[in-house]
Parts: structure tokens; sequence; C-alpha cells
């Protein structure tokens, strides 16, 4: 494991272990709506993103500046300065996660208090509090060794990581659910930080057994000054840039349930349509991005070296691919979720009434997938800042459009979703305007818009001419698989995917499952 991987090889291995990771968590949140119902779900859904700031701030991106960093040493093959690098930066990781969550434990109710109206948030996000520790110290380790281009100890760590939470996780909540349901989200809460503490133990283990030995003549070690600035000037624009992002999902978690409320709604119950928002309807949205993500992981690179070369016509192929496989993946998920929304929120959730949320947030579906995807090709580019602006320009239209829509008594829950929505089309719309602007590329209408469209229409008309009963599992998975296989003969025969396009495909699925190891 000590040697160093290729980039290919390493992609690969990471991508595997995120496929695991999204596979085994989304099998998690059906059993833990099953068992912790709405409201619980609502629970956890209101404090996640709240803990997960607290994270960014205690690392302060260091990690990143870690990875860079002692990549540079190592290409030097300087591998003192890559310990003297690690080391500086494990102490400053220590120090701002210790105080952090000293302040957390010392003032954390009343930070709590202010925030949400739901007391019952308290006993899950305390239990939670110790994992910023842990997670501040596994992720430097984990720089680490990506600097050292070794991706196995991040990709092993954070499977088990998972596995353990999901364990655990389940276990506990059970246990602990003749309590109330306060305590039982604290038993999740509590499987989320043995499965951290399961990551960390498994990497210092990693990390003891495998770390490079040795010490290279000649080797230098700069002054620890020069260091300390060589790491802030990485790690301050990745802090500010994910604070901003994971802050503006924490003002979401405290807004919708007070508009909830302001439309009438006990805390309760708002907590509870809350949890069909966030942990049902938005986490089926979110599950084609298993796919989207993976590609615009795919797509870093092979973007990365065609702008680097220069060679504007594989850069607008490459782009054109990446948005026209979106929209062929996104398309059929938004009908899916338009038109079965309560058969899939009934059958997997228990909740069908949370499917009417569900089919408010897929008007939005195929833009989320788009600004998904655009973000990795302007990543890809160098342009990552972008992004970022766009995603806040959305998020003050999305913020004032929940605010006022989630207040209203006859939407509630549907008027954030139809924010969400908003925020998502705006998001991709900025995106690829960007994507314009720097590459000239024009997105084809007729082809990769109208075809996909085409075929999503003959897939709804099938879909709806069956009209399987919501309570029937095997009537609504024939529904579906027969939807599909129309979508698929439409868009293939219309000739949606050109010769080239399937050429392209192709050289992507090797690339992702690592078998071309060339961009």
């Amino acid at each position: 494991m000590a040697g160093k991987q290729s980039v290919a090889y390493g992609t690969l291995v990471l991508t595997i272990s995120s496929l695991f990771n999204r596979v085994l968590g989304f099998v998690y949140q059906i059993l833990m709506v099953r068992l912790l119902k709405a409201e619980g779900i609502g629970l956890f859904s209101m404090i996640y993103p709240v803990y997960v700031l607290f994270l960014v701030v205690a690392s302060a991106g260091i990690p990143v500046a870690v990875a860079k960093l002692v990549a540079e040493e190592n290409a030097r093959n300087n591998l003192a300065g890559a310990y003297h690098v690690f080391r500086i930066s494990m102490g400053f990781i220590l120090v701002f996660a210790l105080v952090l969550t000293l302040a957390i434990l010392l003032y954390g109710s009343r930070l709590l208090e202010a925030m949400f109206d739901n007391p019952d948030v308290y006993p899950a996000f305390m239990v939670l509090t110790p994992g910023i520790l842990i997670v501040a110290v596994c992720s430097g380790f984990r720089g680490f060794f990506q600097g050292l281009q070794q991706m196995i100890p991040t990709a092993v760590t954070q499977a088990v990581e998972q596995a353990v939470r999901v364990a655990f996780g389940l276990t506990l909540a059970y246990l602990l659910m003749p309590r109330g349901i306060a305590w039982a989200t604290a038993g999740a809460s509590a499987g989320v930080v043995l499965g951290e503490m399961a990551g960390l133990l498994l990497m210092l283990a990693i990390y003891f057994a495998y770390r490079p030995a040795g010490t290279p003549k000649p080797y230098f070690r700069e002054p620890f000054g020069i260091t300390c600035r060589r790491i802030f000037s990485l790690a301050a624009p990745v802090t500010v840039s994910r604070i901003v992002s994971t802050a503006l999902l924490s003002i979401d978690a405290v807004i919708i349930p007070k508009r909830l409320a302001a439309a009438g709604l006990p805390t309760a119950e708002a907590t509870a349509a809350y949890g069909k928002l966030v942990g049902m309807a938005q986490t089926m949205l979110f599950t084609p991005g298993i796919l989207t993500i993976s590609l615009a992981t795919a797509l870093l690179p092979a973007i990365s070296s065609a702008h680097a070369r220069g060679d504007t016509h594989l850069l607008l192929g490459r782009i054109g691919s990446a948005l026209r496989l979106t929209l062929l993946i996104g398309m059929p998920s938004a009908v899916l979720f338009l038109l079965l929304p309560q058969h899939i929120c009934g059958l997997l959730f228990g909740y069908p009434d949370a499917g009417v949320i569900l089919a408010f947030l897929a008007l939005g579906g195929p833009f989320l997938y788009i600004s998904q995807t655009t973000t990795g090709i302007l990543q890809g580019m160098g342009k990552a800042m972008q992004p970022l602006i766009n995603l806040l320009i959305a998020s003050v239209v999305k913020i004032a459009g929940i605010y006022y829509l989630t207040a209203i008594p006859g939407l509630q829950a549907n008027g954030a979703a139809f924010a969400l929505s908003v925020h998502f089309a705006i998001m991709a719309m900025l995106n690829l305007r960007n994507v314009q602007k720097l590459t000239g590329f024009r997105l084809d209408y007729v082809n990769s818009v109208g075809k996909a469209v085409l075929g999503a229409v003959a897939m709804g008309v099938v879909i709806h001419w069956l009209n399987p009963p919501p309570d029937s599992v095997l009537a609504t998975g024939f529904a579906v698989v027969a939807g599909l296989a129309v979508y698929a003969a439409v868009t293939v025969f219309s000739g949606a995917l050109a010769p080239e396009e399937t050429t392209r495909l192709r050289n992507l699925i090797h690339y992702v499952l690592g078998k071309n190891r060339k961009s």
C-alpha cells in the first residue's frame, strides 16, 4: 500500500467506494425512515446539516492543503518535508477541533434553542458532538495518504464507517425507541459517531502499518512560519467555499421547520413534514445522483486534460457527451417521480403522502443533475469559484421562496419543494451560461434535449396507460420496467446517441471501471 498508485486507479478505487457508500446509505435511509418515522427523520435531518457545518469549521480546509503540499514534497523526494507539513497540519486540526468541540459542549444548548423550536433536537445533536474531533483528525490522515497518491486508505475507511454506521445506528435506534423519538434519534446519531470512530481507528492502524519509512537524502525542511503560510493559503479558499455551501443547507434546516410552524402546523407535525421533505422526497430525488456525481467525478480529469492541451474540439465533445448522458439519466427519473411519486414513497418509506412533495421536487430534477455535471465541468476547467457564486445567487431566490411559500397553509412543504426546484433550475442555467462563455459550447436542443424529452413522453404515456395500483409492488415494478424499456427504445431509435457519442460513452464507462487508464 505504500507505493504510489496511478491517478486512474485511485479514481477507480474512490468511485467504487463512493458507489458502495451511496447504495448502502440509500438502503439505510429506507430502514431508518421505517424505524424512526417521519418525525424522527425530521429531527435528524434538522441537526445533521449544522453538524456538517461544524465539521467544515473544525478542519478549516486543512486536509485539502495537506494532500496538495504532501504531494509536492513527495514529488521532490522530500519525505521529511511531507511529514513536517503533516505534523504541523495535524496540530492545527487538533487545536481547532478541540476548541470547537468544547465550545459546543458548553454552549450547544443555547445555540440549539436559538436555532430550533423543537427541544427534541438536543440529545441527538449532543451525541454527534464528539464526532467533530474524530472526523477532523481522520480527514487529516486521509489528506496525507491522498497526497502520496494512495487512495485505498480513504476508500476502505469510508466503507467501514458506513457499514458500522448502518449496523449500530439501526440497532441503537431500535433499542432506544421505547424511550421516545428523541432518544431513538440520538441512537441513530450514536451510530454515526461509532462509524466515524471505527474509520479513525482503522486509519490509525493503516498509518502505523503502511506509512512510508526512511528519509531520502538530501532533504529540506522549511521554517515553521513558511509552512503555516503555505497551509493556510490553500486552506482558506477551500474553507470559505465549504462554509458557504454547508451554511446554506443549515439555513434551510432552520427556516423550513419555522415556516411550517408559521403555516399552522404544531411542532411535531412540522418536524414530521420536514422529515418527509428531506428524509424521503429529497432522498429519492438525489438517488440518480449516484450516476451523475460519478459522471462528474470521472469528468474532472478528462475535462482538465482537454482544457490544458487547448484542444477545443475534444473539450466541446466531452462537454456535449457529459450533458447528453446527464439528460438521458435525468429525464426518465423525473418521469418516474412525477407519475409514480406516491407509489415510490409509499412502497419504500410507508408514507404515500410524501409523494406529493416528491412530485414538486421532480420539476427541478433534470436541472439538479445538469447542475451537478456542469459543476464538474467548471471545476475541471479550474473555475471552481463560478459554481459557488451561482450557488449563492440561486440560494437567495431559494431562501426567499422557502420563506414565503412554506408559510402558505395550502402549500407548506410543497411550497418549500417548489422553491428548491426553482433553485435547481437557476443553478443549472447559470452554470450552463458559464460553460458557454468559457468554451463557446451550445446545448443542442433538438438532439440532446428534444430526443430525451421524446423518450420521456413515450415513457410517461406507457406508465399512465398501465396505471398501477399504489400499493402493488409487482404492478408498480412492471410499470417502471416497461416505461424504461420504451424510453430506451425511443432514445436509441431516434438517434439520441450518435455513433461518436456511443464511442465516447463506451470510453467513459471504461474510464469509470478503470479499464481505460488513459484520458
